[in-house]
């Protein structure tokens, strides 16, 4: 995986394995990759991997069983499209809103 400056890299990582959920792999109620599997597959020091595990289940998209491991929340999937379009329509959407204007690309342009 090859990682962008503007963004933290744990934060890269969270986004990764989001995507993962939502594509269903893994399903809610599974059990998540070992954080050591997880930074050998990003090329990336466990401490790393181990900071998104921490970022995620702060955001209740996965829950630790003590000695098993790391596991989807049930409601994940729910819970990542909220934020996307949360994030989309606050943070993304303006951008674009603004851009159209200064090239004066109307909605109907666009919907072609």
């Amino acid at each position: 995986m090859e990682f962008r400056k503007q963004k933290p890299i744990y934060l890269q990582i969270a986004d990764r394995l989001m995507e993962q959920i939502l594509g269903g792999e893994p399903a809610e109620d599974d059990r998540m990759p070992s954080v050591r599997d997880v930074a050998a597959a990003m090329g990336v020091n466990p401490n790393t991997v181990m900071r998104t595990f921490e970022y995620l289940q702060g955001e209740e998209i996965i829950y630790n069983r003590r000695g098993v491991g790391y596991f989807v929340s049930p409601d994940a999937k729910n819970k990542i499209l909220a934020e996307q379009r949360r994030e989309f329509l606050e943070e993304e959407l303006p951008l674009i809103k603004q851009k159209m204007q200064m090239l004066g690309i109307g909605m109907d342009e666009l919907l072609k």
